[in-house]
């Protein structure tokens, strides 16, 4: 309950200050990709649940445009999913939420993952800050990204649900916040 309770204010507060870098971004995202500005995709969710992640779109015709480069890059393009904690889809600190095809045929002990609501930061998150980069530079990166990383973030997000609390949780936050800056 303390953890929603954060969420919510956390958030709201969030998306208040934020608003205007969020307006200014969106206005650039839309020119850069000739779209709407956003991205919305669906994800796996605490349970298993599907839900629709909000972004902001970096790709034009199927390319990384060089504005969506610095947008992901600076997470800023991330910015949306504060709506998505506010809605209760998501949470400021839990695993990333992933495509279909991977928490979700979860087997056994780490099907635990799922219990948790996924958060815009996590452990493993800061580790793979530089994922997008680090998967470039491999001859096959779904195959990295499946044997190598995900299986990694999998170990990593079930310690965090073994050791979860509020202050792991600011813990987590501060690291987020200084290791983007």
């Amino acid at each position: 309950m303390v953890k929603r309770l954060f969420d919510i204010v956390f958030s709201f507060t969030g998306i208040v200050l934020l608003s205007w870098l969020l307006l200014l971004f969106w206005v650039v995202a839309a020119v850069d990709t000739c779209s709407n500005g956003f991205f919305f995709q669906k994800r796996v969710g605490q349970y298993g649940k599907l839900f629709t992640i909000y972004k902001l779109r970096t790709m034009r015709n199927g390319e990384i445009s060089v504005v969506g480069a610095f947008l992901r890059n600076m997470k800023i393009d991330e910015l949306p999913q504060l709506f998505n904690v506010l809605k209760g889809d998501m949470s400021i600190v839990g695993p990333r939420p992933d495509l279909e095809g991977y928490y979700d045929v979860l087997q056994g002990e780490e099907r635990k993952v799922l219990d948790l609501r996924p958060g815009l930061t996590s452990e493993a998150s800061i580790k793979y800050f530089n994922e997008e980069a680090l998967l470039k530079l491999q001859p096959n990166p779904l195959q990295y990204n499946d044997e190598v990383l995900f299986p990694d973030k999998v170990k990593m997000n079930l310690e965090y649900y073994y050791k979860k609390s509020f202050w792991l949780d600011l813990k987590i936050i501060f690291r987020t916040i200084f290791k983007n800056t």
